[in-house]
């Protein structure tokens, strides 16, 4: 940027000096030739503009980003340089521009902006690098350096012919000069802001205006130094600015884990916002056509008892519900007293039916309705179903995002669930059992004092409004089937829900310094001549190294019996001599535990000593202990450490005990995964993460099998064609080279051949369709349906194709130039695909009866699978959705690129 001696005409900020070839105004013309006549030497120590300058004030200890030491240079005897367009590199990349110093001397003359020279302040880089000023060292007085620099000028413009007007893309001045690069100049990091802290940094990467605004203290000189003629568009671009700078600063992020840690940890917001809860939709009543039948009579029913009864008609396909005996008893018990609420039911003719058998009642109609209903909505086309999910989204955006102090935070389940069937987990005693719709009136609004309490539906009115800062909840109510309170909490990805995360595992690690203690002290106990003490102390052991749930009292009348290692009853242990010990019992969820163990000696002893006549089937094993005890007792040696924290320390040290002695070198990526799914394995099976084999299980594996074989029939078509190129190959590698593989029998093949047409069929036919949809939105004609024959035509002679090769047991070479090499190739990518496909076929057939995704998101550290995935550079994504990239970030980016961080 050329800087001028006077402020009007210097060009404005970022604007490459003139926007156009140089013209000497009238005006301008004079104030130059003013300025020659007025121009003598000055003194030294004089400065043109301000007067006497001390040397001291001028001397500059160091530039702000702790470069070297130098002093400053009077101004005196130095030429302006009015820079043609063309010369001016401050549209040039900065490093580019630095460069350029090595050319020009550094100046503070009189002519650099009023804000570098105010009281002898220190000058900023950014701006000394921008202000492109000639910095010659001759003794030409001013006065004649302007002259010359001014006939040079209008001689330049003369020669000039106008240039056709051309729509040009001025250059925006909140645009940066080079693209802002992460890094480190003598020793200061670059810019950045964490934690909602302001770092000190270099801001030579900033866009222009920012750094002027920045770092201009002199307010009013520099409002004039601009322009005059381009005051409105810079007032309108300092505007752009700042709002793209607010714009930046809201969607910052905050990494919280880099942040300080807060002394008092139980304020969890000073400030927040938000919008309720969004409530389910009131009901749509049934057509006239539809109803309930009781005994063969279609029955009409009260709006409320009729969507009751949909309830259960809807779900007729889930059969292990609606065939279970107790789903079916809860649900006629409260479909009865809803009938006796609203009337009961009536035939066509308004009399009265009596209600009284559940079998009775048939819900066909109901379910053929529902089903007809979902086929419709699945049928519709694309742009139907993403119109609709655009305006769903609109509808509920308000709800999807809180104000948590400030910083805009995704809300979890801001949706409040929809009545139904309480269907529970495992054998509950109140499956069946009817969720009723919750109501305004039930729910509990937490929200900061002066934020807006949000608006309740119209005619309604919360049940209350707190404030309370130390809950983590934004909404609160009761549900009516196990008296359980349901909260609206933050999404996975959130920062609280991030920093509960963070503080289980550290707590898990910190378990790590005490452990040997912990161990050596309940093994003393094993033989305490307490009783209390002794059953504690085998209850810890149980809970170590077999990973048992601590297990807490449960209400049985209401909840499925389900328990843990404390709750274990008399039945649930099974002694076999000399020390193998046998766990059956219903765990969390419902789920069977059943486990065969060898314990120590003692401990043997211990469980036959709880197990002593007079107890018996449904006596306590450990009568002197309750889970509150033991976590008290445990509390002394850590602060906050529970019975669950051993299950998270011990899933977490032994996946990273187990990742630690895997082989690194000569592996593929498929057997990398599974290496890592295989140690995932283990640590769920310890954690008994198990799971019911799926119905579709056989299924997926059949399919996988077949899609096995189709690559195994594509290679051997792709050796066949090596033949048709070279038929002494078959004496070179063999005949077992070109055999078909065993697996693959001739009615297999036929059938694959078939399948293939068909998929190519229906894949031209789709995109077909996709085609009219599209030009149909365009407004554009359909294509007739004789191109769709057209590109059939694909599928028919692939037919024809596989029928020739299948008679004459001959392959011919397709592609593009194929030669045997080129076939050898795509060989050995079909081998690949091959072994990647049976690695998946043999890690589904281990995990169909272990759930992976338990431990992996609940029990191991995610810090151990970022370390795996940097170590054997495996994308991480291999192994975390986005759903699970998002509620991990700050395991992915406090962990970076070290790949040698330990549990």
């Amino acid at each position: 940027m050329a800087s001028d001696s006077s402020d009007d005409d210097r060009p404005l900020a970022g604007t490459n000096g003139y926007k156009s070839a140089p013209k000497i105004s009238p005006s301008a013309d004079r104030k130059m030739d003013k300025l020659a006549s007025r121009a003598r030497p000055a003194p030294p120590n004089v400065s043109i503009r301000n007067g006497p300058v001390k040397e001291d004030a001028m001397d500059i200890d160091s530039t702000p980003n702790g470069g070297p030491k130098r002093k400053a240079r009077s101004s005196l005897g130095q030429a302006v340089n009015y820079k043609d367009e063309s010369e001016s590199d401050d549209g040039a990349p900065l490093a580019k521009r630095q460069k350029s110093k090595h050319k020009q001397e550094d100046s503070d003359s009189d002519d650099e902006p009023i804000a570098r020279k105010k009281n002898g302040a220190k000058l900023p880089p950014s701006i000394k690098d921008t202000a492109m000023v000639d910095s010659s060292d001759d003794d030409q007085p001013l006065g004649t350096k302007i002259a010359q620099r001014k006939a040079a000028i209008e001689k330049s413009a003369a020669k000039k012919k106008p240039a056709p007007k051309k729509v040009i893309k001025e250059e925006s001045d909140d645009e940066p000069l080079a693209k802002p690069k992460k890094r480190q100049s003598n020793g200061v990091s670059a810019a950045k802001k964490t934690n909602g802290v302001k770092k000190e940094e270099s801001d030579s990467d900033a866009p222009i205006a920012k750094k002027i605004k920045k770092e201009t203290p002199a307010k009013g000189k520099a409002k004039a130094a601009a322009a005059p003629a381009k005051k409105g568009r810079l007032v309108k671009e300092e505007s752009v600015a700042n709002s793209a700078a607010d714009e930046e600063e809201e969607e910052e992020e905050y990494r919280w884990w880099d942040a300080p840690k807060k002394e008092d940890d139980s304020i969890k917001w000073t400030t927040l916002e938000h919008n309720g809860v969004l409530f389910p939709p009131a009901y749509e009543s049934l057509p006239k056509n539809v109803k309930l039948i009781y005994n063969g009579i279609p029955v009409d029913l009260h709006i409320d008892a009729e969507e009751v009864a949909t309830f259960f008609g809807s779900m007729l396909h889930s059969t292990q519900n609606v065939e279970n005996p107790t789903f079916q008893k809860n649900f006629f018990k409260d479909f009865k007293d809803i009938l006796k609420q609203t009337g009961g039911a009536k035939d066509k003719d308004g009399k009265p039916v009596d209600i009284k058998e559940f079998a009775k009642l048939d819900f066909t109609k109901i379910f053929e309705h529902y089903k007809g209903l979902s086929d419709a909505k699945k049928a519709r086309p694309a742009a139907e179903k993403k119109a609709e999910k655009a305006e769903r989204d609109k509808f509920e955006a308000p709800f999807m995002y809180c104000k948590w102090d400030g910083r805009k935070e995704k809300v979890g389940n801001f949706r409040v669930e929809p009545p139904g069937l309480f269907r529970g987990r495992g054998e509950h005693p109140k499956t069946g059992t009817v969720k009723k719709r919750v109501m305004p009136e039930q729910v509990t609004i937490n929200i900061g004092k002066e934020a807006k309490v949000p608006d309740p539906p119209a005619g309604h009115k919360w049940k209350a409004v707190q404030h309370d800062n130390k809950a983590t909840w934004l909404a609160m109510w009761q549900e009516n089937v196990n008296g359980n309170y349901k909260y609206v909490m933050l999404a996975a990805n959130s920062t609280v829900k991030g920093q509960a995360d963070f503080k289980k595992f550290e707590k898990a690690r910190e378990l790590k310094k005490h452990i040997e203690k912990i161990r050596a002290d309940y093994t003393a106990e094993l033989k305490s001549e307490v009783m209390a003490d002794r059953q504690r102390a085998t209850a810890m052991y149980l809970i170590d190294k077999f990973a048992l749930r601590a297990g807490n009292e449960k209400d049985t009348e209401n909840e499925a019996e389900t328990v843990g290692c404390c709750s274990l009853k008399f039945e649930h242990v099974t002694l076999r001599e000399p020390n193998t010990v046998i766990f059956d019992f219903l765990g969390k969820d419902s789920i069977r535990f059943y486990n065969e163990f060898t314990v120590e000696r003692q401990v043997f002893k211990n469980l036959k000593l709880f197990k002593k006549p007079p107890k018996a089937d449904g006596d306590d094993i450990f009568d002197r202990l309750t889970t509150s005890q033991l976590n008290k007792h445990l509390s002394s040696y850590m602060a906050g450490l529970t019975a669950k924290v051993f299950r998270t320390y011990n899933a977490s040290y032994t996946m990273s005990t187990l990742l630690q002695s895997l082989p690194v070198e000569n592996i593929t990526m498929a057997e990398k995964i599974k290496l890592y799914n295989d140690c995932n394995r283990e640590v769920a099976v310890l954690c008994n993460h198990k799971r019911t084999v799926g119905a579709a299980h056989e299924a997926q594996m059949e399919k996988l099998g077949d899609r096995i074989k189709g690559l195994k029939y594509q290679k051997w078509r792709t050796k066949m064609m090596m033949l048709d190129l070279d038929p002494k190959l078959k004496k070179k590698k063999g005949a077992e080279y070109f055999a078909l593989d065993e697996d693959i029998t001739q009615e297999w093949l036929l059938e694959h051949q078939k399948f293939l047409v068909e998929e190519q069929t229906t894949k031209i036919t789709k995109k077909f369709e996709k085609d009219n949809e599209k030009r149909a939105a365009d407004g554009e004609p359909p294509l007739p349906e004789k191109e769709l024959k057209e590109r059939l035509k694909v599928a028919t002679e692939l037919e024809a194709k596989y029928k020739k090769e299948n008679k004459t047991k001959k392959v011919e070479a397709e592609g593009k130039g194929p030669t045997v090499e080129k076939l050898e190739a795509a060989v050995s990518k079909f081998d690949d695909r091959i072994k990647t496909l049976e690695l998946q076929c043999a890690d589904r057939e281990g995990n169909k009866e272990v759930a992976l995704g338990t431990s992996k998101i609940n029990y191991i550290d995610p810090r151990l699978t970022v370390v795996f995935a940097k170590k054997f550079n495996v994308p991480i994504e291999k192994f975390f959705s986005k759903t699970l990239r998002d509620k991990f970030k700050w395991a992915i980016e406090s962990v970076g690129d070290d790949d040698t961080w330990e549990f």
